[in-house]
């Protein structure tokens, strides 16, 4: 069943007080609160490369007070335990029984606060839940819930005591971007409500959890033509066969794609997908998932130019409205 244009209309203007709302916490970033609602109701994850005090806490504070869900914080270090991420089977001598104690990964949106600092084995500790949603402990699911996504962070600047994020864990990341700092006007709003420490603390709630697993599930109805289909396997094609590269768009980074256009695109008020959109959102979904040959990198190649001239090469369908 195809999103109707009246749903899709819906859509949109939901979809549109969200982002003011969270705009209201993390002032003058309209852009990428957009950007990860939509990895939100696409159900995907968001990395952030950001100089720390950027609003990254915030941010993901005031999208779970939005969607009136739960938020937690776990701070990545060398000595963190992957059972302090997911939890820990614990034996109770009064009932004789082992039970469940929930990590912190239990929440509507979590916030994987510098990543790349905990040891690899750490690190892969996300693997699981990122991919299904789900983790094991002693051979026993638990699910998280929905919507749940995992916003991690990872400074650019100071690199000692790092651990890099393998290609298997970024390709898990639907969406790399970064907030920056604020444009003047938006810092001096910042700086005159200086006295309030937890801006979204004061955030309504515009939706429910259940209304967010609906949304998504919604999305997913977006009609997508054949044609945009070929065109999202060509450009990939075509960053897996560039001579700079050495690692191109996976299979998983495309159906990433598909699934962030669909709610791109409703978010827009249709009920289709557009060539646009693949785009649009080309730099997001897709840079952190090319892995650069050595000299290519060492020469100033980047992987934005690649999708700007694989863009530019391959030929976008005409855009064609879904059949009544």
């Amino acid at each position: 069943m195809t999103m109707t244009p009246e749903q899709a209309t819906w859509f949109a203007g939901t979809f549109g007080k969200l982002v003011d709302n969270v705009g209201l916490a993390v002032l003058g970033k309209a852009d990428v609160i957009r950007l990860v609602l939509t990895a939100m109701l696409a159900e995907g994850h968001v990395l952030l490369e950001d100089a720390p005090g950027t609003g990254k806490t915030s941010l993901a504070k005031a999208i779970a007070a939005t969607v009136q869900g739960t938020n937690q914080r776990i701070q990545f270090t060398p000595d963190l335990l992957p059972s302090d991420v997911t939890g820990v089977t614990i034996y109770d001598q009064q009932s004789h029984r082992f039970e469940f104690h929930k990590g912190p990964i239990f929440a509507s949106i979590v916030l994987a606060d510098e990543i790349n600092r905990a040891s690899p084995k750490t690190q892969s500790a996300l693997l699981e839940v990122m991919e299904e949603s789900r983790i094991t402990v002693d051979g026993v699911g638990h699910e998280v819930g929905r919507p749940f996504m995992v916003i991690a962070t990872q400074n650019p600047i100071e690199q000692a005591g790092t651990y890099r994020l393998p290609e298997a864990q970024l390709d898990r990341f639907l969406v790399k971007t970064s907030i920056g700092y604020p444009d003047l006007a938006s810092a001096e709003q910042i700086l005159a409500g200086s006295a309030n420490r937890n801006p979204a603390a004061g955030l309504a709630a515009m939706i429910t959890t259940t209304a967010v697993a609906d949304m998504a599930d919604l999305a997913s109805t977006v009609h997508t033509d054949s044609s945009v289909l070929r065109y999202v396997a060509e450009l990939t094609q075509e960053t897996r066969t560039a001579a700079e590269t050495t690692v191109g768009v996976s299979v998983r980074g495309a159906l990433a794609m598909m699934r962030a256009a669909k709610v791109w695109a409703a978010a827009q008020g249709r009920n289709f997908v557009l060539p646009d959109d693949i785009k649009d959102l080309a730099a997001p979904v897709w840079t952190h998932r090319i892995v650069l040959d050595p000299e290519a990198e060492f020469s100033g190649v980047t992987a934005e130019k690649i999708l700007t001239r694989v863009l530019h090469d391959v030929a976008a369908p005409q855009s064609r409205r879904p059949a009544a």
